[in-house]
């Protein structure tokens, strides 16, 4: 009989920051773990970030160790949740990218979904690779030399890939396969030789969300106030690079 915890003995990584797509990141987490594996959340700061429910605050998660402390020798695989927000701030961190290379130069597993490509076009890995991703960076991802497809989860190899939330309940099963390794990779079929065509229209669920958005109260109005206030200040405060004007 098959292992009812087929991920025990394995390490993974989930790379995170604050703004992650909180579906993303707590349902496979809760996955991996039932199946035995060993999860470390890494992070650009220590301490707790904060998830989203598309636009909206979600719950927070501990960091476990950051991306400039962790070694990707050290786990068997890499899991990258998506969100607008999480994505971006990795994709800016040095540390971040060298981080997520580690694991595309081991060919160890990488999985993502929704904008998680974003961090692997700025790492520089998706040059002649075959993936999808959330419909509204399909540009993105296909301007850094990738292939894209409008499907719910594409295996390319070591990297699998799903397009966002919605399709969560075919996404953790190839997580779950792809991490296992039992077998080798099966590449998705493809037809054709380029990349499916844009979409005529954004995904009818964040539609829904921002339609029923509840309104801003005063103290979230107060609070952006003041965390702007302080990133300017912060910005004043911060030592420039001379040679630029």
């Amino acid at each position: 009989m098959p292992s009812r915890r087929p991920l025990r003995g394995r390490r993974i990584a989930v790379v995170a920051a604050d703004g992650f797509e909180a579906a993303e990141l707590f349902v496979p987490l809760r996955a991996l773990r039932r199946a035995g594996a060993t999860v470390d959340v890494v992070s650009l700061r220590r301490g707790r970030i904060r998830g989203m429910n598309l636009h909206l605050p979600a719950r927070r998660i501990g960091v476990d160790t950051t991306v400039g402390e962790a070694d990707p020798g050290e786990y068997d695989g890499l899991l990258l949740p998506g969100g607008f927000i999480n994505p971006d701030l990795l994709r800016q961190s040095a540390a971040a990218r060298e981080f997520v290379r580690g694991f595309a130069a081991g060919n160890r597993p990488v999985v993502t979904l929704c904008h998680g490509p974003w961090v692997l076009a700025s790492a520089g890995l998706l040059e002649g690779r075959t993936l999808t991703s959330w419909p509204g960076i399909r540009d993105d991802v296909v301007n850094a030399g990738a292939r894209w497809l409008d499907q719910e989860v594409v295996r390319d190899g070591n990297l699998t890939t799903s397009r966002g939330p919605q399709d969560l309940a075919v996404f953790v099963p190839a997580m779950l396969d792809a991490f296992a390794g039992t077998t080798p990779a099966p590449a998705t079929p493809v037809r054709g030789s380029g990349s499916d065509p844009q979409r005529d229209a954004p995904p009818g669920v964040a539609f829904a969300a921002l339609r029923w958005s509840p309104k801003p109260s005063l103290a979230a109005l107060v609070g952006v106030g003041l965390a702007v206030a302080a990133g300017r200040a912060w910005g004043d405060s911060a030592p420039r690079r001379r040679g630029h004007r």
